[in-house]
């Protein structure tokens, strides 16, 4: 008997009566591409150089020279669902990722990660003796599960990847990132003040990656999965890349959007004669925005453009470094976008995205004073509506839409060895999906998707192998038509279906009913930008194909679709087990940095924290804070006070002790009893006693992006102090309880309203 069924070699009763034996470990054959997978976020299919832009891209340019640009590629519409299907060849709602990985709606199509029954691709390469290695934006987890607690099975690792190195969030400040390891946080390696950028240390990463493995097991291939956190909102960039684009947009969207369609129509990847569709609802004639509006616009479009620059880049260290290691052309690069551009900054523009969660607008008369605080660590920027259609030239709608311009993006696909030379710097215009990334991917490399994996039946692949394309004689579309079947869209109401060049589409509004909405009915073959609505013409094939989307939507999980109540989104369920499923939390530092959906509530709550601290009458410092300069809260000891300060989008409230604190050990608090949709009452106490008050005008439900530490704070919520301003003397215990925030109508409300009015 042996515990090794599959043993190849002899066993006797002595090792000079047996034979020993190893088993082969299974390696990809000689000439296997390496594969990296670059992945932009928020980026639309007209922002890049290669695709009609006119902000410098010589990198993705560099890779389009050597490869194919499908200028016919689509995705989901939205961040989550597109990586669930880039990475699992599988419909996001099949897989459970109907919508951001931020929400479980109790519902098959919305668990918040990947289905175990959809392997991903670096699950399937894995044991086939690859490298695979993850470096970037995550967001395939229920963030819930993103604090140093777990659990980690929805985790990169946990889903075939060798390392990580990145952010678990939907986004993150570039100049300081909420980071992980591996299967845990991390501090930043340096600040912004020595440099740091998030996406110079994402390729810095990356390349250190490939250069060990390369360098140790060079006969093993690699798996590159670089998703970005550009160009997603924050916009932020070095110096010297906003000033590079300083006034080059005061023309405007409408002068831009022109501009970039005759290019695009140049550069052929539109078909000929395309339209350039009207401006979006909501999309104002550059002319009639006022001075200040125009300036706000302009500089928000500046920081974009150095965010997506500076990016670029880094793109074009990561090529260097595979033509330094002698292994660039053994390289499959599929360079794309996972949904167009984002319509999140609203009409305006904002210096804060997060006013857009809040649902608060900017103060123009304000604003226009800080135009150089945009794309810096100073700002957490997002551009207007306007400028989102230039980068979704020459399409309708935005990232979130089933309309062109949310769902079709830029794909670049470069591999020098595989490529005839005579497809080189090519473009394709057979209708692709994120989906088909995966297939392609298999194809190239002589696989057969697992039919299970780790005992789970595996779902079958929905896409379809793009590798017929890269044929020279695919460069007539006509001559070489494309092999997808059927397409469906589905993205928070709004819904469409594409088959055999046609495609219905309908753009839902929030709060109404499915059979209120106006489906539209475009022959894409000869209508690329959905200007001329067939619907009313040919009612047969509009009613054809929503029985089409209907099937599919069967078919693939879609149901139930969500109308726009979103309240499956935002109700909330909190799962026992992980950090948020509690009213009050008690920590004992030191401890790494708690994700801001694994803390407490601290916007949408009332809140009481104690702190039992041991000082000498010289120690200060932070005790907890949640946030970064932009927005965000923080307790600290300063000069011996006990100070409470708030940070409401850059606007701060401070409420001081009356009197300093003793020296040894002490509990000290800070409570914040908050209405609803309204101001707040902060108390700051010793012991029972309360040495300090006021009140906080406005408090934002939703505050950042960016997470809680105890102790000190590395983001610098306030100016009183430089960051990271670490607690000189110890901390033993934190207690937090949480409440819900008072109703309007409750006696107290009307209290602490009168206390803002006297204040």
């Amino acid at each position: 008997m042996t515990n090794e069924p599959t043993f190849g070699g002899t066993i006797g009763r002595t090792v000079a009566e047996s034979e020993p034996w190893w088993p082969e470990p299974e390696l990809p054959p000689a000439g296997t591409p390496n594969i990296v997978m670059i992945l932009m976020d928020d980026t639309g299919i007209a922002h890049l150089g290669c695709f009609g832009s006119m902000i410098d891209t010589p990198n993705f340019d560099r890779l389009a020279a050597a490869g194919l640009r499908f200028a016919n590629f689509h995705t989901t519409a939205l961040c989550s669902p597109s990586r669930a299907a880039l990475l699992t060849g599988r419909h996001h709602h099949s897989v459970g990722m109907r919508a951001i990985s931020n929400f479980d709606t109790g519902f098959p199509n919305m668990r918040g990660h990947i289905d175990p029954t959809a392997a991903t691709i670096a699950q399937m390469l894995q044991p086939r003796g690859w490298s695979t290695f993850c470096v970037g934006k995550w967001h395939l987890a229920p963030i819930i599960e993103a604090s140093s607690a777990g659990p980690f099975h929805n985790w990169p690792l946990q889903k075939g990847f060798d390392r990580f190195y990145g952010f678990m969030q939907g986004e993150t400040d570039h100049f300081h990132p909420d980071l992980c390891a591996d299967n845990h946080p991390i501090d930043q390696p340096t600040r912004p003040e020595d440099g740091y950028h998030l996406s110079e240390d994402l390729v810095d990463q990356a390349i250190s990656m490939v250069r060990n493995q390369h360098s140790l097991v060079p006969e093993k291939p690699f798996l590159l999965y670089l998703p970005f956190g550009a160009t997603h909102a924050p916009h932020q960039a070095p110096d010297a890349y906003l000033l590079k684009y300083r006034g080059m947009f005061d023309e405007g969207w409408d002068v831009w959007r022109a501009r970039v369609h005759e290019r695009q129509l140049e550069l052929g990847v539109i078909p000929p004669g395309t339209e350039l569709a009207p401006r979006n609802p909501g999309v104002k004639p550059w002319d009639e925005l006022s001075a200040d509006e125009q300036r706000f616009a302009a500089r928000l479009q500046e920081a974009f453009a150095a965010f997506l620059d500076h990016t670029d880049a880094q793109i074009g260290r990561l090529l260097d470094a595979l033509e330094a290691l002698g292994i660039a052309d053994d390289t499959l690069v599929f360079a794309m976008s996972d949904n167009g551009a984002s319509q999140e900054g609203n009409d305006t523009g904002l210096l804060d995205e997060f006013r857009f969660f809040n649902g608060l607008r900017e103060d123009m008369s304000q604003i226009v004073h800080r135009l150089d605080d945009i794309g810096t660590r100073r700002s957490h920027s997002n551009y207007p509506w306007g400028w989102a259609q230039v980068g979704n030239t020459p399409a309708k709608r935005y990232k979130q839409n089933t309309h062109g311009g949310g769902v079709r993006d830029p794909l670049i696909v470069s591999w020098p060895n595989g490529f005839d030379e005579s497809v080189q710097g090519g473009i394709r215009h057979q209708f692709h999906h994120i989906t088909d990334v995966v297939p392609t991917i298999l194809d190239i490399c002589g696989y057969e998707a697992p039919t299970s994996f780790g005992g789970i039946e595996q779902q079958p692949i929905h896409g379809t192998s793009m590798r017929y394309a890269f044929a020279p004689e695919a460069g007539d579309v006509d001559a070489v038509p494309s092999r997808k079947g059927v397409q469906y869209f589905e993205m928070l109401g709004h819904r469409g279906i594409w088959a055999d060049g046609w495609k219905a589409v309908t753009f839902h509004r929030p709060g109404t009913s499915l059979d209120d909405d106006v489906w539209e009915l475009y022959h894409l073959a000869a209508d690329y930008s959905e200007c001329h609505d067939l619907a009313a013409d040919q009612p047969d094939k509009l009613t054809e194909m929503i029985d089409l989307f209907w099937s599919e939507a069967e078919r693939h999980g879609v149901l139930p679709i969500d109308a726009g109540e979103m309240r499956g989104m935002f109700a909330g369920h909190p799962t026992p087990g992980t950090p948020r499923a509690r009213d009050r939390f008690v920590y004992f530092p030191p401890l790494e940095r708690i994700d801001v959906d694994s803390a407490p509530s601290w916007g949408a709550r009332s809140w009481k924290v104690r702190a039992e601290i041991d000082r000498t009458e010289s120690d200060d410092g932070v005790l907890l804070a949640v946030g970064s300069v932009n927005n965000g809260l923080v307790i600290y000891v300063d000069g011996g006070h006990l100070v409470y300060e708030h940070n409401n989008f850059s606007t701060h409230t401070v409420v001081r002790s009356t009197r300093p604190l003793p020296a040894g050990r002490s509990t000290v608090g800070v409570e914040q009893l908050r209405v609803k949709r309204g101001p707040a009452m902060a108390r700051l106490r010793l012991g029972a006693e309360v040495i300090g008050e006021g009140v906080i005008p406005e408090v934002p439900v939703m505050i950042s992006s960016i997470g809680m530490t105890i102790g000190s704070n590395p983001t610098g919520i306030s100016d009183a102090y430089a960051a990271p301003f670490a607690f000189g003397g110890t901390i033993h215990r934190i207690e937090v309880d949480t409440e819900r925030a008072l109703d309007p109508a409750d006696e107290a409300a009307a209290e602490i309203r009168t206390a803002l009015g006297s204040q």
